[in-house]
């Protein structure tokens, strides 16, 4: 990661409250790359939800906080060899409760994949909690390497 990016987000991370839409998203990431169960689920709103668009197995909306911590971020945890998970904060832009994260998500999948992919989230967050999420990725990446029957399938499909 950009050291002087890392810096600007410490810096930012440490000095704003800790309800600041900011700061909570920050912490937030900080939480699922170090792995911390109990601040990532203390950092969402009980009816929250999670967007996360396309046509993949994960692909819908994440109703609710255990929802969103337990399935959808569980089990995509499932799919990673353990230890491998490396998430680095590439950017944060925040206006008012809305708040733009862009991250680096680096593992090595139970199939022996190499998973790569870049990720946005718009990110809303209201009295020091995570409210929604919509988040972007490289679907395809994450088709190829994390559901290949699905994606084997829907080529098979298409050309046939």
């Amino acid at each position: 990661m950009n050291t002087a990016v890392n810096s600007t987000i410490a810096t930012a991370s440490a000095t704003a409250t800790a309800t600041d839409p900011r700061s909570v998203v920050i912490r937030y990431v900080e939480a699922v790359r170090d792995g911390d169960a109990a601040v990532i689920h203390d950092s969402f709103a009980p009816d929250a939800t999670w967007h996360y668009p396309g046509s993949l197995p994960s692909s819908k909306i994440w109703q609710g906080r255990e929802a969103i911590v337990n399935d959808f971020l569980g089990g995509m945890g499932t799919v990673f060899v353990p230890g491998t998970v490396e998430i680095a904060l590439v950017s944060v832009l925040a206006e008012g409760e809305r708040v733009v994260a862009e991250w680096t998500s680096k593992a090595r999948t139970v199939r022996g994949a190499a998973y790569d992919n870049r990720c946005l989230g718009i990110f809303t967050v209201r009295e020091g909690r995570i409210t929604s999420v919509i988040e972007y990725a490289d679907t395809h990446h994450v088709a190829a390497t994390l559901f290949p029957e699905d994606a084997a399938d829907a080529a098979n499909a298409a050309a046939g």
